[in-house]
């Protein structure tokens, strides 16, 4: 089975010299999503992706020069795409394909990235080890008893498994960060407001960003680079002049102060996974960073401010689900029937679980109680890490509290699992942008450190975590095989052989 490049880096050196073509790519990317055996996808749109890819190669022909043209990519399937089966991972969307697609999928059709399919995910991104599909659990491919993470599962095993060169997730409260940690790819949250939800399933509206999965901090800023930019489509995005993400990559941290956040390092936390993280700090520390312990004392009320935000928003956004306009529809004696034998059917447990949750803290006599008090302790962690950043330029902390647990294992324990998302559901409470990069392994088991900067500072979060990916080898491990030989190689060379091509970002 032919294997990938790993960066798209790589990817568009290739494409630029004439040794593959942008057909060449998708059809290795089609082969190995086709054989996939991780679960990771719901669709693979075989004939988009060639028209595409022609289309591709008929640009880069003309010398059209975006970096992103001609690279195959994965799409987590609560992303609308046109004339594409979009699900959500649930009964309840199964068969509905939207009649446009989202602004991030246009945006990346007019750069030339070509789509292979759209990947799985806990059903309405409501999860956290991509069990509650619909459509089955993903595996992780590190080991594939245990879970890879979620919602976004199936997009970071697509680039963890080598079978895209990036991908698209939603972060509602750790969605992109928590799983690229599990599999060990680069994961990435923009601030909010920075890249458009239009046509996106929408979930928890003030906490949910579309963001990246790569193998490189470069990549991940790369895409990052299409995907931002105000759309009239969407009133909360903002209007924000353009600028180079990549501008700082190479610069380095000497000089620059880092925070330790001490409520990040708990009990609960594993040995193996505090060790890594330790040891990364301790390695940009000898790179000429300045590392200081933080607080942000309101760190434990994180948790239980999210659940009620989170419900409560999604108890309003999956109201639409009725059975009557698409999707799913179950008829019964009147219309009231109708509603409840569609949604009884439609939705899973987990789903059932955070509407009711939400449904309660909204209702009358509860608003005031939970809803509303939450998002006055909202501000006060908002206020916390404004107060952070006025001393330091990034914070870095563990992205996941564990490595990928066993599947199965804290399905019949929802506090268990909400748990996991400790280190990652604050960055999307304040708005932040967030990034979780590989740093080691514990148990064999990918360990993610995150990096997160201030409002609109991604330039600077991207600056960090390239100065610690260029400083280890941690983002260069990879599951077991991927194929027998590369794209493009050589054929007299060793049939497992990789490019080391770094390309022109």
């Amino acid at each position: 089975m032919a294997e990938l490049p790993r960066t798209i880096g790589e990817a568009a050196a290739l494409l630029r010299s004439r040794r593959a073509s942008a057909v060449d790519l998708a059809k290795a990317a089609i082969e190995r999503a086709g054989a996939d055996p991780y679960n990771a996808w719901l669709t693979v749109s075989e004939d988009h992706a060639l028209r595409q890819a022609r289309a591709a190669d008929e640009r880069l022909a003309r010398g059209y020069a975006a970096l992103l043209c001609g690279i195959p990519w994965a799409c987590k399937d609560i992303i609308g795409t046109k004339d594409v089966e979009t699900t959500a991972g649930s009964r309840i969307l199964d068969g509905y394909v939207p009649p446009y697609s989202a602004t991030v999928v246009e945006r990346l059709d007019r750069e030339g990235a070509v789509m292979i399919g759209k990947t799985n995910l806990d059903e309405f991104a409501m999860g956290s080890s991509n069990e509650n599909s619909a459509f089955g659990a993903v595996c992780n491919p590190w080991d594939p008893s245990r879970v890879p993470g979620g919602s976004s599962g199936g997009s970071a095993v697509s680039v963890a498994a080598g079978e895209v060169l990036f991908a698209l997730g939603t972060d509602t409260g750790g969605s992109i960060r928590q799983p690229a940690a599990l599999t060990g790819v680069a994961g990435m949250k923009p601030t909010y407001g920075r890249v458009s939800r239009y046509g996106v399933v929408a979930f928890a509206s003030s906490l949910d960003q579309v963001g990246p999965f790569a193998n490189s901090v470069a990549d991940v800023a790369a895409v990052c680079q299409a995907l931002f930019g105000q759309d009239p489509a969407d009133a909360t995005t903002m209007p924000l002049p353009a600028e180079d993400l990549r501008r700082e990559l190479g610069k380095g941290v000497k000089g620059m102060r880092l925070g330790v956040p001490k409520e990040y390092f708990v009990t609960g936390i594993e040995p193996g996974v505090e060790s890594a993280v330790r040891e990364a700090i301790r390695e940009l520390e000898r790179q000429g960073a300045s590392i200081e312990e933080v607080s942000l004392p309101s760190t434990d009320h994180a948790l239980g401010v999210y659940y009620i935000i989170q419900p409560a928003e999604a108890s309003a956004n999956l109201a639409r689900y009725d059975g009557v306009r698409y999707g799913l529809r179950v008829a019964g004696t009147d219309l009231v029937d109708t509603y409840k034998r569609t949604r009884g059917a439609g939705f899973g447990a987990e789903v059932k679980r955070r509407m009711i949750l939400g449904t309660y803290a909204l209702s009358s006599g509860y608003r005031d109680a939970y809803y509303v008090k939450a998002q006055k302790v909202r501000t006060v962690i908002k206020a916390e890490f404004e107060r952070v950043f006025e001393r330091v330029d990034a914070l870095l902390t563990p992205t996941s509290p564990t490595v990928a647990f066993g599947i199965g294992a804290k399905v019949d324990d929802p506090l268990a699992m909400y748990l996991n998302d400790v280190f990652t559901l604050p960055v999307n409470i304040a708005g932040l942008p967030g990034i979780s990069i590989p740093c080691g392994l514990s148990e064999g088991l990918p360990v993610g450190l995150q990096v997160i900067a201030g409002y609109n500072d991604e330039a600077t979060m991207f600056r960090v975590a390239a100065a610690y990916e260029r400083s280890t080898d941690h983002h260069l491990l990879r599951p077991p095989s991927f194929g027998t030989r590369s794209v493009g190689a050589d054929p007299k060379r060793s049939p497992n052989a990789t490019f080391g091509t770094s390309g022109t970002y």
